[in-house]
């Protein structure tokens, strides 16, 4: 009996779960060779704004960093502010860090989430420094 009652709540759970969420929209950035950028918008309030960086190699966590984006009283780029269903473009210089990275395989992990920490993006990525 207690299998059952287990395996009955479950299947509320997840039969609730389903119903009750509709997944975000896929959208393409880019398609050119073998590389293809598509992401997924979740819609969500742009009012403060934070980037965590995770860098890997060879399974071992080598850096972890974060920063804030946008601050409500402090702006540091022009789509702080945006509302829900705002398009977000940002075209700029990214550079290396300021510090020599070592031949390898990498492997980014990339969040920006808001204040109520709802990730408003993500991405990862795979470095190959030779």
């Amino acid at each position: 009996m207690k299998g059952f009652t287990a395996a009955l709540l479950v299947w509320s759970l997840l039969s609730l779960s389903r119903s009750s969420h509709k997944a975000w929209p896929t959208h393409t950035v880019c398609r050119d060779g073998n590389l293809e950028v598509l992401y997924q918008s979740c819609g969500e309030d742009i009012k403060e704004l934070f980037l965590e960086v995770a860098l890997f190699n060879k399974g071992s966590s080598i850096l972890n960093f974060s920063y804030p984006i946008c601050e409500e009283d402090l702006p540091k780029f022009s789509f702080c502010g945006r509302r829900k269903g705002e398009q977000i473009y940002f075209a700029g210089p990214i550079s290396n860090p300021g510090f020599e990275i070592l031949q390898g395989e990498y492997q980014v992990l990339l969040e920006l989430y808001n204040e109520n920490h709802f990730t408003v993006a993500c991405a990862n990525a795979t470095i190959i420094c030779s």
